[in-house]
Protein backbone atom coordinates (compact mmCIF):
# COMPACT_ATOMS: atom_id res chain seq x y z
CA UNK A 1 0.00 0.00 0.00
CA UNK A 2 2.86 2.36 0.75
CA UNK A 3 4.31 1.71 -2.70
CA UNK A 4 0.91 2.35 -4.27
CA UNK A 5 0.51 5.57 -2.27
CA UNK A 6 3.93 6.79 -3.34
CA UNK A 7 3.08 5.92 -6.93
CA UNK A 8 -0.11 8.02 -6.79
CA UNK A 9 1.78 10.98 -5.35
CA UNK A 10 4.40 10.61 -8.07
CA UNK A 11 1.71 10.61 -10.76
CA UNK A 12 0.07 13.66 -9.16
CA UNK A 13 3.37 15.56 -9.14
CA UNK A 14 3.81 14.98 -12.87
CA UNK A 15 0.18 15.74 -13.75
CA UNK A 16 -0.23 18.82 -11.54
CA UNK A 17 1.92 21.27 -13.59
CA UNK A 18 0.06 20.39 -16.82
CA UNK A 19 -3.27 20.59 -15.01
CA UNK A 20 -2.45 24.04 -13.63
CA UNK A 21 -1.43 25.29 -17.08
CA UNK A 22 -4.57 23.80 -18.68
CA UNK A 23 -6.89 25.34 -16.07
CA UNK A 24 -5.10 28.69 -16.35
CA UNK A 25 -5.33 28.80 -20.15
CA UNK A 26 -8.84 27.32 -20.58
CA UNK A 27 -11.11 27.54 -17.55
CA UNK A 28 -9.86 30.81 -16.06
CA UNK A 29 -10.39 32.78 -19.33
CA UNK A 30 -13.90 31.28 -19.62
CA UNK A 31 -14.75 32.45 -16.10
CA UNK A 32 -13.25 35.87 -16.80
CA UNK A 33 -15.35 36.16 -19.98
CA UNK A 34 -18.49 35.20 -18.05
CA UNK A 35 -17.79 37.87 -15.47
CA UNK A 36 -16.87 40.48 -18.10
CA UNK A 37 -20.19 39.76 -19.82
CA UNK A 38 -21.90 41.20 -16.73
CA UNK A 39 -20.11 44.54 -17.11
CA UNK A 40 -20.56 47.69 -19.16
CA UNK A 41 -16.90 48.12 -20.07
CA UNK A 42 -14.86 49.35 -22.98
CA UNK A 43 -11.89 47.13 -22.05
CA UNK A 44 -9.70 50.01 -20.86
CA UNK A 45 -11.43 52.39 -18.44
CA UNK A 46 -13.70 51.86 -15.47
CA UNK A 47 -16.41 49.23 -15.65
CA UNK A 48 -20.00 49.22 -14.41
CA UNK A 49 -21.80 46.08 -13.26
CA UNK A 50 -25.02 45.72 -15.28
CA UNK A 51 -25.95 42.11 -14.50
CA UNK A 52 -27.67 40.28 -17.35
CA UNK A 53 -28.32 43.40 -19.43
CA UNK A 54 -25.73 42.46 -22.06
CA UNK A 55 -27.23 38.99 -22.44
CA UNK A 56 -30.76 40.44 -22.68
CA UNK A 57 -29.64 42.87 -25.39
CA UNK A 58 -27.80 40.06 -27.16
CA UNK A 59 -30.78 37.72 -27.26
CA UNK A 60 -33.62 40.19 -27.82
CA UNK A 61 -32.35 43.50 -29.23
CA UNK A 62 -29.33 42.82 -31.45
CA UNK A 63 -30.38 42.68 -35.14
CA UNK A 64 -27.03 41.20 -36.21
CA UNK A 65 -26.67 38.46 -33.59
CA UNK A 66 -29.28 35.85 -34.54
CA UNK A 67 -28.50 36.01 -38.29
CA UNK A 68 -24.84 35.49 -37.38
CA UNK A 69 -25.83 32.47 -35.25
CA UNK A 70 -27.80 31.03 -38.17
CA UNK A 71 -24.85 31.49 -40.54
CA UNK A 72 -22.47 29.92 -38.00
CA UNK A 73 -24.69 26.86 -37.60
CA UNK A 74 -24.98 26.57 -41.38
CA UNK A 75 -21.20 26.77 -41.54
CA UNK A 76 -21.05 23.87 -39.08
CA UNK A 77 -23.59 21.82 -41.06
CA UNK A 78 -21.67 22.33 -44.32
CA UNK A 79 -18.41 21.41 -42.57
CA UNK A 80 -19.89 18.19 -41.16
CA UNK A 81 -21.32 17.28 -44.54
CA UNK A 82 -17.81 16.81 -45.91
CA UNK A 83 -16.99 14.07 -43.37
CA UNK A 84 -18.93 11.34 -45.28
CA UNK A 85 -17.22 12.57 -48.45
CA UNK A 86 -13.83 12.32 -46.73
CA UNK A 87 -14.69 8.81 -45.53
CA UNK A 88 -15.67 7.80 -49.08
CA UNK A 89 -12.43 9.19 -50.51
CA UNK A 90 -10.43 7.40 -47.81
CA UNK A 91 -12.18 4.10 -48.60
CA UNK A 92 -11.48 4.48 -52.32
CA UNK A 93 -7.82 5.33 -51.70
CA UNK A 94 -7.39 2.38 -49.36
CA UNK A 95 -9.09 -0.05 -51.74
CA UNK A 96 -7.90 0.94 -55.21
CA UNK A 97 -4.59 2.78 -54.77
CA UNK A 98 -1.58 0.61 -53.91
CA UNK A 99 0.53 3.47 -52.53
CA UNK A 100 -1.96 6.19 -51.55
CA UNK A 101 0.33 8.17 -49.22
CA UNK A 102 1.27 10.67 -51.94
CA UNK A 103 -2.39 11.37 -52.79
CA UNK A 104 -3.33 11.70 -49.13
CA UNK A 105 -0.46 14.17 -48.64
CA UNK A 106 -1.62 16.12 -51.71
CA UNK A 107 -5.15 16.37 -50.32
CA UNK A 108 -3.68 17.54 -47.01
CA UNK A 109 -1.66 20.36 -48.60
CA UNK A 110 -4.35 23.10 -48.30
CA UNK A 111 -4.51 22.49 -44.54
CA UNK A 112 -0.87 23.49 -43.98
CA UNK A 113 -1.21 26.69 -46.02
CA UNK A 114 -1.82 29.92 -44.16
CA UNK A 115 -5.45 31.00 -44.02
CA UNK A 116 -4.35 34.42 -45.27
CA UNK A 117 -2.82 32.82 -48.37
CA UNK A 118 -5.93 30.72 -48.99
CA UNK A 119 -8.20 33.72 -48.46
CA UNK A 120 -6.26 35.88 -50.90
CA UNK A 121 -6.10 33.02 -53.42
CA UNK A 122 -9.86 32.49 -53.39
CA UNK A 123 -10.58 36.22 -53.41
CA UNK A 124 -8.67 36.33 -56.68
CA UNK A 125 -10.60 33.32 -58.00
CA UNK A 126 -13.93 34.88 -57.00
CA UNK A 127 -13.14 38.30 -58.50
CA UNK A 128 -15.33 39.52 -61.38
CA UNK A 129 -14.04 38.51 -64.81
CA UNK A 130 -13.04 42.12 -65.55
CA UNK A 131 -10.68 41.97 -62.57
CA UNK A 132 -9.11 38.66 -63.58
CA UNK A 133 -11.38 36.37 -61.59
CA UNK A 134 -10.67 32.84 -62.80
CA UNK A 135 -14.07 31.36 -61.91
CA UNK A 136 -16.06 33.88 -63.92
CA UNK A 137 -13.60 33.64 -66.81
CA UNK A 138 -14.05 29.86 -66.95
CA UNK A 139 -17.84 30.29 -66.90
CA UNK A 140 -17.58 32.78 -69.76
CA UNK A 141 -15.44 30.35 -71.74
CA UNK A 142 -18.13 27.68 -71.26
CA UNK A 143 -20.82 30.14 -72.43
CA UNK A 144 -22.39 30.09 -68.98
CA UNK A 145 -22.58 33.87 -68.77
CA UNK A 146 -25.73 33.79 -66.66
CA UNK A 147 -23.85 31.90 -63.95
CA UNK A 148 -21.23 34.60 -63.43
CA UNK A 149 -21.57 36.47 -60.15
CA UNK A 150 -19.86 38.89 -57.85
CA UNK A 151 -19.30 35.97 -55.53
CA UNK A 152 -18.16 37.86 -52.46
CA UNK A 153 -20.24 41.02 -52.78
CA UNK A 154 -23.72 39.61 -53.39
CA UNK A 155 -25.34 39.11 -49.96
CA UNK A 156 -27.34 36.03 -50.99
CA UNK A 157 -24.36 34.00 -52.20
CA UNK A 158 -21.33 35.44 -50.38
CA UNK A 159 -21.68 33.09 -47.42
CA UNK A 160 -22.02 30.04 -49.66
CA UNK A 161 -18.80 31.06 -51.37
CA UNK A 162 -17.08 30.96 -47.99
CA UNK A 163 -18.62 27.58 -47.20
CA UNK A 164 -17.08 26.11 -50.34
CA UNK A 165 -13.61 27.44 -49.49
CA UNK A 166 -13.82 25.86 -46.04
CA UNK A 167 -14.88 22.54 -47.58
CA UNK A 168 -11.99 22.69 -50.04
CA UNK A 169 -9.45 23.53 -47.34
CA UNK A 170 -10.35 20.85 -44.79
CA UNK A 171 -11.42 17.93 -46.98
CA UNK A 172 -7.85 16.60 -47.02
CA UNK A 173 -7.57 16.99 -43.25
CA UNK A 174 -10.59 14.79 -42.59
CA UNK A 175 -9.60 12.39 -45.37
CA UNK A 176 -6.27 11.84 -43.60
CA UNK A 177 -8.05 11.20 -40.27
CA UNK A 178 -10.49 8.72 -41.83
CA UNK A 179 -7.75 7.04 -43.89
CA UNK A 180 -5.67 6.48 -40.75
CA UNK A 181 -8.67 4.96 -38.99
CA UNK A 182 -9.40 2.61 -41.90
CA UNK A 183 -5.80 1.43 -42.07
CA UNK A 184 -5.98 0.45 -38.39
CA UNK A 185 -8.83 -2.00 -39.09
CA UNK A 186 -7.31 -5.53 -39.16
CA UNK A 187 -7.22 -7.04 -42.64
CA UNK A 188 -8.27 -10.42 -41.19
CA UNK A 189 -11.76 -9.05 -40.59
CA UNK A 190 -12.17 -8.17 -44.27
CA UNK A 191 -10.82 -11.57 -45.32
CA UNK A 192 -13.33 -13.34 -43.06
CA UNK A 193 -16.13 -11.17 -44.43
CA UNK A 194 -15.04 -11.94 -48.00
CA UNK A 195 -15.35 -15.64 -47.28
CA UNK A 196 -18.90 -15.02 -46.08
CA UNK A 197 -19.68 -13.08 -49.25
CA UNK A 198 -19.43 -9.54 -47.89
CA UNK A 199 -17.43 -7.31 -50.24
CA UNK A 200 -17.52 -3.76 -51.54
CA UNK A 201 -20.27 -1.54 -50.14
CA UNK A 202 -21.62 -4.36 -47.99
CA UNK A 203 -18.27 -4.74 -46.24
CA UNK A 204 -18.00 -0.97 -45.85
CA UNK A 205 -21.43 -0.77 -44.22
CA UNK A 206 -20.95 -3.72 -41.86
CA UNK A 207 -17.22 -3.38 -41.12
CA UNK A 208 -15.56 -0.12 -42.18
CA UNK A 209 -18.14 2.33 -40.88
CA UNK A 210 -18.95 0.56 -37.55
CA UNK A 211 -15.27 0.09 -36.69
CA UNK A 212 -14.46 3.63 -37.75
CA UNK A 213 -17.23 5.32 -35.71
CA UNK A 214 -14.82 6.65 -33.01
CA UNK A 215 -12.65 8.23 -35.71
CA UNK A 216 -15.75 9.52 -37.51
CA UNK A 217 -16.85 11.15 -34.26
CA UNK A 218 -13.49 12.89 -33.88
CA UNK A 219 -13.87 14.43 -37.35
CA UNK A 220 -17.46 15.50 -36.62
CA UNK A 221 -16.47 17.18 -33.34
CA UNK A 222 -13.47 18.92 -34.90
CA UNK A 223 -15.52 20.13 -37.88
CA UNK A 224 -18.44 21.34 -35.78
CA UNK A 225 -16.47 23.10 -33.06
CA UNK A 226 -14.01 24.54 -35.58
CA UNK A 227 -16.88 25.96 -37.64
CA UNK A 228 -18.48 27.56 -34.59
CA UNK A 229 -15.19 29.37 -34.02
CA UNK A 230 -14.73 30.34 -37.67
CA UNK A 231 -13.09 33.75 -37.83
CA UNK A 232 -9.87 34.08 -39.81
CA UNK A 233 -11.16 33.05 -43.23
CA UNK A 234 -14.21 35.30 -42.95
CA UNK A 235 -12.11 38.28 -41.88
CA UNK A 236 -9.58 37.78 -44.68
CA UNK A 237 -12.13 37.32 -47.48
CA UNK A 238 -15.10 39.54 -46.56
CA UNK A 239 -14.57 40.99 -43.05
CA UNK A 240 -18.22 40.18 -42.40
CA UNK A 241 -19.55 42.13 -45.37
CA UNK A 242 -21.34 43.06 -47.46
CA UNK A 243 -23.75 44.67 -44.97
CA UNK A 244 -23.12 41.94 -42.34
CA UNK A 245 -24.13 39.25 -44.86
CA UNK A 246 -21.17 37.04 -43.86
CA UNK A 247 -20.95 37.92 -40.18
CA UNK A 248 -20.60 34.86 -37.94
CA UNK A 249 -20.59 34.77 -34.14
CA UNK A 250 -16.83 35.23 -33.81
CA UNK A 251 -16.63 38.17 -36.23
CA UNK A 252 -19.59 39.85 -34.51
CA UNK A 253 -17.80 39.34 -31.19
CA UNK A 254 -14.64 40.91 -32.63
CA UNK A 255 -16.52 43.89 -34.04
CA UNK A 256 -18.30 44.56 -30.76
CA UNK A 257 -15.22 44.08 -28.57
CA UNK A 258 -12.50 45.84 -30.54
CA UNK A 259 -14.16 48.09 -33.12
CA UNK A 260 -17.19 49.30 -31.15
CA UNK A 261 -15.22 49.13 -27.86
CA UNK A 262 -18.02 47.23 -26.10
CA UNK A 263 -15.80 44.70 -24.39
CA UNK A 264 -18.44 43.61 -21.90
CA UNK A 265 -20.93 42.98 -24.67
CA UNK A 266 -18.32 41.09 -26.69
CA UNK A 267 -17.61 38.94 -23.63
CA UNK A 268 -21.30 38.09 -23.44
CA UNK A 269 -21.12 36.89 -27.06
CA UNK A 270 -18.02 34.84 -26.18
CA UNK A 271 -19.85 33.25 -23.24
CA UNK A 272 -22.75 32.36 -25.52
CA UNK A 273 -20.33 30.77 -28.01
CA UNK A 274 -18.68 28.68 -25.27
CA UNK A 275 -22.11 27.47 -24.17
CA UNK A 276 -23.05 26.46 -27.71
CA UNK A 277 -19.76 24.55 -28.10
CA UNK A 278 -20.35 22.65 -24.85
CA UNK A 279 -23.94 21.77 -25.75
CA UNK A 280 -22.93 20.69 -29.26
CA UNK A 281 -20.16 18.45 -27.90
CA UNK A 282 -22.56 16.78 -25.44
CA UNK A 283 -25.14 16.15 -28.18
CA UNK A 284 -22.56 14.74 -30.61
CA UNK A 285 -21.13 12.43 -27.95
CA UNK A 286 -24.63 11.22 -27.05
CA UNK A 287 -25.53 10.50 -30.69
CA UNK A 288 -22.32 8.62 -31.40
CA UNK A 289 -22.53 6.63 -28.18
CA UNK A 290 -25.95 5.45 -29.37
CA UNK A 291 -24.46 4.58 -32.77
CA UNK A 292 -21.61 2.61 -31.19
CA UNK A 293 -24.07 0.60 -29.09
CA UNK A 294 -26.22 -0.06 -32.16
CA UNK A 295 -23.35 -1.39 -34.28
CA UNK A 296 -21.57 -3.22 -31.49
Amino acid sequence: MNVLRVSKWTIAMFVLPCLIIYVSLVFVPILVSLYSGLLDWNGIGDSTFVGLKNFHTLLFADPVFWPSVRRTLMFAVFSMSEIPIALGVAILLNRFIKKPNFLVSSYFLPVILSVVIIGQLWKTIYNPAAMGGMLNQVLDMLNLHSWTRSWLTEPKIAMYSLYFVALWQYLGYHTLIQFTGIQNIPADIYEAARIDGAEGLKADWHITFPMNIPIFKISIVLAFIGSLQAFDMVMVMTAGGPAHATDVISTHMYNMSFLSMKYGYGSAIAAFLVGVCLIATIIINYVFNRLERRFS
